[in-house]
């Protein structure tokens, strides 16, 4: 007989279900309900603090309708002052039900949906229609006019989030009818509900990212499962530049090629301090690929792990090799790496399930962890969208799935074994693969906790630096299950010999930082730096506050570019946040609309940075129709820049601000001045970039103004200022500028010309002033990592 799970309401809302009188609930400060006696559940009756209501089948905001025919089956859930979970009731038990939550017309909304089972992208529109399936986040703002142009910045952003509801994971979708509904299911026909009162998290307010911070903490706090970014424990390797092998060997990566590359990297003057040893170096087998029978694409996925150690390639198994240059083992080959080259981190990649197909089952060497072969199932969902070739391989191959009850076993021995040959860290795959074979196992929600919770255990026990990078990992099951892990890939993989994509890379992880970034530092993944591209993907790395590597070929590198990312001591410029789209970029479509430039902003320690992209006419968008043709010819837009487009600015202006800010255009190496809500234009070609250092001009003694941009030399200039102070009396005044980063030139922007300069004490350091823009230069010496400069006026 078939067991069930059956998960029932809180008490009172099936009482309430038969209640058809309209009530309105309060959730404004000091509110109170209309019957405070009653269950916290209600039906079709919603008001917040930011005016949001739900009266009579309709939600509006502001007096704008945004959701209209409401059915009678949606249950409404106040949580906080501001917030409260929606959801929805059947007359029948399932795994998975589609519900209705209403009209959507007359809105700009922003969607993020899984267009793949592992990857996000946004998709922008106006009406339930535009919704894709699979949305894991949507935010939508009302409409004050007949023209969306005309939409005024007070207009409330309105947030849905599908959240995990018990063992149900929810998401959202449009219909045809313009119709928003929300789909929550087990993955497991043993786990059945006839509803989801807490599917969707509803939250309203003036301004978007504060709503989502807010959002995710309200979350965060609610269901105790996962944590936000700000409270975890930053891997080290964030800050330095590193070198992946994935798309210099692919599969074929070997110790000589490493050395090689590595040995480039340092000779070109920018170190690898992180690498990654990608796919390629464990134990596996396939019975797929039969030597001297073709090669069959999408073979390679049905690969599965024979132990936890590393293959031939990487230690020797004969006295012939022991003279070649293959090391007696990964333990060997780890420490001369690190000796040799100075690296300080060094990871390797394996899958959730240990490889692609998982484990081999009655190896030797995993018989002890229980693997069972499984034909992964997708859900009805992610068939709707794009096809994936690593997931129909698997569907057809199967993978050894781990035993649920052996699985921290599988992990604490291989991270274990890790540690014991000097490696640092681990970058593990394929983590969405869970919702796929869950059946028979507790469903998708509670196999991902089990596994997600091992995971983070032993990495906790084994590596002491939090030393993981997750990937192919972002459905909404892992994000709510992110406790400790902080650094999750944010893209789609990095396709270097396809033209289309490239925009939209760089895209889709700024608009997926949204909601990732509030949980993880979004990983940008690695690029070339001697591509058509390359300049494009390091720009927006540096104003992307992640971390930078790149996985160039053996002595296949464009140093002027990485010199522009990576200071010679093989640290990187970091900005302090994710980098996210500009206010007013959420609501358009950077890489198809024909019209729109994507801007992306960041904070520094002392200034703010803002990097603005033409990608429009090089790929479209996946899953969607309706396309505007942009000629890559003549694909030249233009766009407004301000430095009101950096948010949280004010954590930089600080005291004695003017107003005004210095900005400093990396591409044109330009200074002007700019009142904080003043804008310019600036126009690009496809794939084109600028990276503009904002910094606020400050008042000094004797009424100087001044404002560091930081080294001129690198992308995000500003992100080498660590400090500035003043000191001095009535008749003089020095600023103080403590920095990072050597052999550079230092810009300011100073409204007059200092009498001396120095440098780390060296007096009389020579300096330039340019008179008609007010930059002042300083050179650092090479060599020096660290400075102190000193203006006296």
């Amino acid at each position: 007989m078939l067991q069930t799970t059956v998960f029932s309401p809180s008490p009172g809302a099936l009482q309430l279900n038969h209640n058809h009188n309209r009530r309105i609930f309060s959730w404004g400060r000091g509110s109170v309900g209309v019957n405070s006696s009653t269950s916290n559940t209600w039906r079709q009756s919603l008001f917040v603090s930011a005016k949001p209501v739900l009266e009579d089948g309709v939600l509006s905001v502001n007096g704008k309708e945004v959701l209209t025919k409401v059915p009678e089956n949606v249950v409404v859930t106040p949580l906080t002052n501001s917030s409260a979970f929606v959801g929805a009731t059947s007359e029948t038990a399932t795994s998975r039900h589609v519900f209705k939550l209403g009209v959507i017309r007359d809105v700009r909304l922003l969607s993020l949906f899984r267009f793949k089972l592992w990857w996000m992208i946004p998709r922008v529109g106006n009406t339930g229609s535009d919704i894709p399936v699979e949305t894991q986040m949507l935010l939508l703002q009302a409409k004050e006019g007949p023209d969306f142009d005309a939409l005024k910045e007070a207009a409330p952003y309105i947030l849905f989030l599908p959240v995990l509801d018990g063992e149900f994971r929810s998401s959202l979708q449009g219909n045809s009818s313009n119709e928003l509904e929300f789909c929550v299911e087990s993955g497991d026909p043993a786990i059945v509900t006839s509803q989801s009162p807490k599917a969707v998290f509803v939250n309203c307010g003036n301004h978007p990212f504060d709503l989502l911070k807010e959002s995710m903490k309200i979350l965060e706090k609610h269901f105790g499962t996962f944590s936000l970014r700000e409270s975890k424990q930053m891997p080290g390797m964030l800050d330095w530049f590193g070198w992946c092998t994935w798309d210099a060997f692919y599969q074929g990566v070997n110790p000589q090629g490493i050395r090689e590359g590595l040995k480039s990297l340092s000779q070109g003057g920018t170190p690898a301090k992180f690498l990654i040893i990608d796919d390629g170096w464990q134990d596996t087998s396939n019975e797929f690929q039969i030597e001297g029978e073709p090669f069959v694409e999408g073979s390679q996925f049905g690969g599965r792990l024979n132990s936890i150690q590393e293959n031939n390639k990487f230690r020797t198994t004969t006295n012939k090799e022991a003279e070649s240059e293959t090391p007696s083992g990964l333990k060997e080959f780890v420490s001369e790496i690190k000796a040799n080259f100075g690296l300080k981190y060094v990871y390797v990649w394996h899958a959730l399930l240990g490889y692609w197909g998982g484990l081999l089952p009655n190896a030797l060497g995993t018989k002890k962890y229980n693997p069972k072969l499984r034909y992964p199932v997708q859900s009805p969902g992610n068939l709707t969208n794009m096809r994936d070739l690593a997931m129909d391989c698997m569907e057809k191959y199967g993978v050894g799935a781990i035993d649920p009850a052996k699985v921290y076993q599988f992990y604490d021995d291989l991270h274990g074994y890790l540690v014991s040959h000097n490696v640092d860290g681990v970058k593990v795959d394929v983590q969405n693969i869970l919702e796929t074979i869950s059946t028979g196992l507790g469903g998708r929600v509670s196999l991902t906790r089990q596994f997600q919770q091992a995971l983070e255990k032993s990495i906790a026990t084994h590596f002491q630096d939090n030393s993981i990078i997750c990937c192919m990992g972002q459905s909404t099951d892992s994000i709510y299950h992110s406790k400790k892990s902080a650094i999750t890939r944010a893209s789609d993989d990095y396709y270097p010999e396809n033209p289309t994509t490239q925009t939209l890379h760089v895209a889709a992880v700024a608009f997926n930082s949204i909601i990732l970034g509030e949980v993880v530092v979004p990983d940008w993944d690695m690029f070339y730096s001697r591509h058509d591209a390359a300049e494009f993907h390091a720009s927006a790395r540096a104003v992307g506050g992640c971390g930078v590597y790149v996985s160039d070929k053996p002595g296949q590198h464009d140093f002027e570019i990485l010199k522009r990312l990576v200071l010679p001591d093989g640290s990187i410029l970091r900005a302090r946040y994710p980098g996210r789209p500009s206010r007013d970029c959420l609501f358009v479509d950077p890489v198809m609309d024909g019209k729109s430039l994507l801007k992306i902003w960041n904070l520094n320690k002392c200034n703010g940075v803002i990097g603005i992209f033409n990608c429009q006419g090089a790929g479209k968008w996946p899953c969607v129709e309706n396309i505007v043709e942009v000629k890559a010819s003549a694909a030249e837009l233009s766009g407004q820049v301000s430095p009101a487009d950096i948010e949280y600015f004010e954590e930089v202006s600080g005291k004695h601000w003017t107003g005004d800010c210095a900005v400093y255009s990396f591409t044109k190496g330009c200074l002007s001045r700019l009142p904080k809500d003043k804008s310019f234009e600036v126009t690009l070609k496809l794939l084109q970039c600028d990276v503009f250092t904002v910094s606020p001009i400050k008042v000094y003694k004797q009424e100087i103004e001044f404002a560091a941009i930081g080294l001129l030399n690198m992308y995000n200039s500003g992100g080498a200022v660590e400090a500035i102070d003043c000191f001095g009396d009535e008749s003089s005044c020095e600023i103080h500028i403590k920095g990072r980063g050597g052999a550079g030139s230092f810009g300011a922007y100073s409204s007059l010309k200092p009498k001396a300069c120095s440098v780390n004490s060296i007096d009389e350091e020579e300096f330039e002033f340019r008179g008609e823009d007010n930059l002042l230069t300083v050179t650092i010496p090479p060599r020096t990592s660290c400075w102190n400069i000193i203006l006296c006026y």
